[in-house]
């Protein structure tokens, strides 16, 4: 069976909003940052450090990824993504200013952007319990 572009009977989908899917697009976008890190960290010596920032990332973008299916309330669950994108963000990006540029940010954001990851954590935890 060949499937044509102007063939929506075999996928149904909802269309997604204009927040959704741009949040989708910004996880791809952590997801691809995730590889390209994992690869400097695999051929640059002295970037070890880069593995966490590449594994945040790659975490953090599938469960971004996996919150836009999960059941639970909407809000809640809309909340948690837009916090582990912040704090993965503030996360990874502090890292690697830190390791690849020599940047030293005072005071440093990564703390706050742990912070908002297990906020994000938290908040989709309760947002499928009180579904």
């Amino acid at each position: 069976m060949t499937l044509s572009s102007s063939d929506t009977s075999a996928v149904s989908r909802p269309a997604l909003s204009p927040w959704r899917r741009t949040l989708l697009a910004l996880a791809a976008l952590l997801g691809g940052a995730g590889v390209i890190l994992g690869a400097v960290a695999a051929h640059k010596a002295g970037a070890e450090g880069l593995v966490t920032a590449s594994s945040f990332l790659l975490f953090h973008a599938t469960a971004i990824f996996a919150l836009n299916a999960a059941p639970g309330r909407r809000r809640l669950l809309a909340a948690a993504q837009l916090a582990m994108l912040i704090g993965v963000i503030l996360f990874a990006g502090t890292l690697t200013l830190h390791i690849l540029g020599g940047i030293h940010l005072q005071p440093s954001p990564a703390p706050w952007g742990g912070t908002l990851m297990i906020l994000g954590w938290v908040l989709a935890a309760i947002g499928i319990i009180a579904a």
